[in-house]
C-alpha cells in the first residue's frame, strides 16, 4: 500500500523547475501531487507522477539528480482535527513523520502524503485505526 514519490535535487536557480516540468510534459507524464522544499542553493522537489519509472529516465536524461522514496497516502478527515488525529497516533506509537504534504480533496476527505521511518508500522497501526490508504492507482485516479 505504498506509493512511490519521486525526488529531484535542484539548483536554486531561474529556470529550473520549469526545465524539470517541460521534460514530464514532453514525455506527457502527469502531476498529482508536489512539495517543494528549498535553501539558498538547492531544493528538493518531491512528485506523485502518473508514471515514476518513465519520468526518474526522462530526468536523468536531462541531467537532474533524480530518486526514488515509498510513502503513505492517507485519507484525511476534513474537518477540526483530521490530521491531528493521525499525528498524535504516529507521536504515541513512537512512528517518527518524516514529511507530509496534501493535495486536493476527494469528496469529503483531504489526502495526505507522509514519509515515515517505519512505514510498514504505520501504515498497519492506521489500518488499525479504520483510516483509508491509497494504492497508486487510487491516488492517480
Amino acid at each position: 500500500m505504498l506509493v512511490e514519490q519521486t525526488s529531484i535535487f535542484l539548483e536554486n536557480k531561474v529556470g529550473r523547475l520549469a526545465e524539470v516540468t517541460k521534460s514530464l510534459a514532453d514525455n506527457e507524464i502527469n502531476i498529482k501531487a508536489l512539495s517543494l522544499a528549498d535553501t539558498s542553493e538547492f531544493g528538493i522537489l518531491r512528485l506523485i507522477l502518473s508514471a515514476p519509472a518513465k519520468a526518474r529516465q526522462a530526468l536523468k536524461d536531462h541531467g537532474f539528480t533524480v530518486g526514488s522514496a515509498q510513502v503513505v497516502a492517507v485519507e484525511v478527515p476534513h474537518a477540526p482535527g483530521g490530521l491531528h488525529t493521525i499525528v498524535q497516533l504516529m507521536g504515541e506509537t513512537s512512528i517518527n513523520i518524516e514529511y507530509m504534504y496534501g493535495f486536493p480533496f476527494m469528496g469529503d476527505n483531504a489526502v495526505m502524503i507522509f514519509r515515515f521511518d517505519q512505514p510498514d508500522a504505520a501504515v498497519n497501526l492506521l489500518k488499525e485505526k479504520n483510516f483509508r490508504i491509497l494504492t497508486h492507482d487510487e491516488v492517480y485516479g
